[in-house]
Order: structure tokens, then C-alpha cells, then sequence
């Protein structure tokens, strides 16, 4: 497995499952936490969850499928904008940390900037910390200019990581906000790597996978890969699809290839508003 440090100098996979709509169907909850099973097995022990997926559902099914392997699992959680206040964190933590079954979040991530000033969410988030509730914290969706006003908080540098929407076709963080955090070397964790699915059936990436040996999904994900501090986060409720997901690691591109892809993919030439799914 290949990892990828936080700020704290702490090692994380840089290969994780991502778990929307996770424990919203009964008929998929067997495969979906056979799923979480396999990931712990191979290493991606790095999972993601969020209050707002199904209303706590994907948080409880994940506290199930973790249940007597705790110390296997990275759990990333997330509090939606209105819960962000310190009271309302606070208490949010409680209820996520109550379905996950577990004692203290890993990484705990503010879903997307609210109504609720950022110094609020940050007196939180430091509060919860020193609590022992959570590891670390983090941020999700923030564009450039929400990262430069959270930078003037109290507690701004222990920011561990900006969970956002990127991919080969999602490219538009590269001319601004991506090299923002790689000067103050916070990570990125990126989420729908594949588009939904929607890069599979991408007849630019398919010819791009055949010639290398490799399906469009290893293709997606060892291009995210090639970075030292990016985190991809695919989701997944299928043993055979978490195989193929593995793969990448067993793709490395080289110089050729990702010049391949940029000009297959190429990246943004000017500043573009922060896309979201």
C-alpha cells in the first residue's frame, strides 16, 4: 500500500473506499460490509463516511462492519455546515462517534463552509481534539478563498487535509487551490475519482487503458496515485470492482504516460469556480 503523510507526519493509505448511499438498502448490506471487510484485508483501511449519507445510515453500517477491528480502520467522518457551530459539533461528534461504535474519529471534516464562521468550527474542532473524540481535523469543498480565510483561524494549521471533487475530467483545483495546499503541505483527498463511474465508458481513457495494460478504473486512480499527497477515496459496494480498485497500486505511470493524460485530460489555464458533486 501506498501512503501518503498528514501534516502531523502520520501515515494514511492513499487508497481508500469511499462508502455514499452505504446501509441505505437492505439488500446491498451484506455486500457492503463484505466490502469494508476486503478493504481492511488489502490495506485501504482508510474509510469514508459522513453524517449526511443517509442520514447516519452509511456511518452506522461502517460502525458494523468495524465492529471487533477498530485498529484496523482510519475512519473519516464529516459534520454538515449547520452542526458546525461548537455546540452544534460538539454534539454531532457524540451522535457520529455513538454509530460508528468507536471511542474517536480519526479524521473529522467539516462537509462543506456553512453559515457558521470557520473561528466557531475551528474552537470545535479544537475542543473535540483535546477532548480525544478526534485525531485529527479537516476540511471538504473549500475553495481558495474559503482555505485563505480559514488560514487566519486559531487552529488553521492543524488542518489535516481538503477532501474535494478530483479527477482526470475535474481538474479545475490544479491552477490555484492545489498548489495553495501544497505550499503549506496539506493533502488532498479526492472523492468520486472516477466520475461516478461516468470515466469507464470515457473513450479517450478506455484507448488510454487498453494500451497500457490496465482497466479505465486503474487508469483513473493510478494517475491520482503518481502524487505523493493525494488520497483517492473510490466508493464501492463490490468485492470484484475493490479488486480492481487494488490494481492501480500494481500500475505506476510513468513520464510518458501522464503526459499522455494531460494531453488526453489537460489541466485548467485559467482560475475556474470549485466544482462539487
Amino acid at each position: 500500500m501506498k501512503h501518503v503523510a498528514l501534516p502531523s507526519g502520520e501515515l494514511v493509505p492513499a487508497l481508500g473506499l469511499g462508502t455514499w448511499r452505504y446501509g441505505e438498502d437492505c439488500a446491498t448490506r451484506a455486500d457492503e460490509i463484505a466490502t469494508v471487510h476486503l478493504a481492511l484485508d488489502l490495506g485501504m483501511r482508510l474509510i469514508d463516511t459522513a453524517e449526511m449519507y443517509g442520514e447516519g445510515l452509511s456511518e452506522s453500517l461502517v460502525g458494523e462492519a468495524i465492529a471487533g477491528r477498530r485498529d484496523d480502520a482510519f475512519i473519516v467522518t464529516k459534520v454538515c455546515p449547520h452542526d458546525a457551530s461548537r455546540r452544534g459539533a460538539m454534539a454531532a461528534c457524540e451522535r457520529s462517534l455513538k454509530r460508528l461504535g468507536t471511542d474517536r474519529i480519526d479524521l473529522y471534516l467539516l462537509h462543506w463552509r456553512g453559515s457558521v464562521p470557520l473561528a466557531e468550527t475551528m474552537e470545535a474542532f479544537l475542543a473535540l481534539r483535546q477532548a480525544g473524540k478526534i485525531r485529527h481535523f479537516g476540511v471538504s469543498n473549500l475553495d481558495l478563498e474559503d482555505m485563505k480565510a480559514l488560514s487566519e483561524e486559531k487552529g488553521a494549521d492543524g488542518v489535516a487535509v481538503n477532501q474535494l471533487l478530483y479527477n482526470l475530467t475535474r481538474r479545475g483545483i490544479e491552477f490555484d487551490l492545489l498548489p495553495w495546499l501544497r505550499e503549506r503541505r496539506i493533502p488532498l483527498m479526492a472523492y468520486s475519482p472516477i466520475e461516478q463511474a461516468r470515466l469507464l465508458d470515457n473513450r479517450k481513457l478506455v484507448q488510454f487503458a487498453r494500451a497500457a495494460g490496465m482497466t479505465p478504473v486503474q487508469a483513473a486512480l493510478a494517475w491520482l496515485l503518481s502524487d505523493e499527497d493525494v488520497i483517492a477515496i473510490p466508493k464501492t459496494a463490490s468485492l470484484a470492482r475493490l479488486r480492481e480498485n487494488y490494481g492501480a497500486l500494481q500500475h505506476p505511470l510513468d513520464a510518458s504516460q501522464l503526459r499522455e493524460l494531460d494531453r488526453l485530460f489537460p489541466p485548467p489555464t485559467r482560475a475556474q469556480p470549485l466544482e462539487m458533486l
